[in-house]
């Protein structure tokens, strides 16, 4: 799980496993293979680098902070 921030200023946990695409639309719009979608303040590099490390973690099998 990626920790995001929704365009309300709120924190949540997203399932970075099931992210399709991510669209800059301004905003960050993430869509899931579900066909839901958040839009996130996120920047892009910010979510690269969250999904990337959150990958890392589960290769090496590194539990939750």
């Amino acid at each position: 799980m990626v920790e995001v921030v929704g365009i309300n200023g709120e924190a949540f946990l997203l399932n970075a496993a099931l992210i399709e695409k991510i669209e800059f639309i301004p905003e960050t719009k993430i869509t899931l293979t579900t066909g839901k979608y958040y839009l996130v303040k996120d920047t892009k590099t910010e979510l690269i680098s969250k999904v990337i490390k959150y990958n890392h973690q589960i290769i090496n099998g590194v539990t939750a902070e």
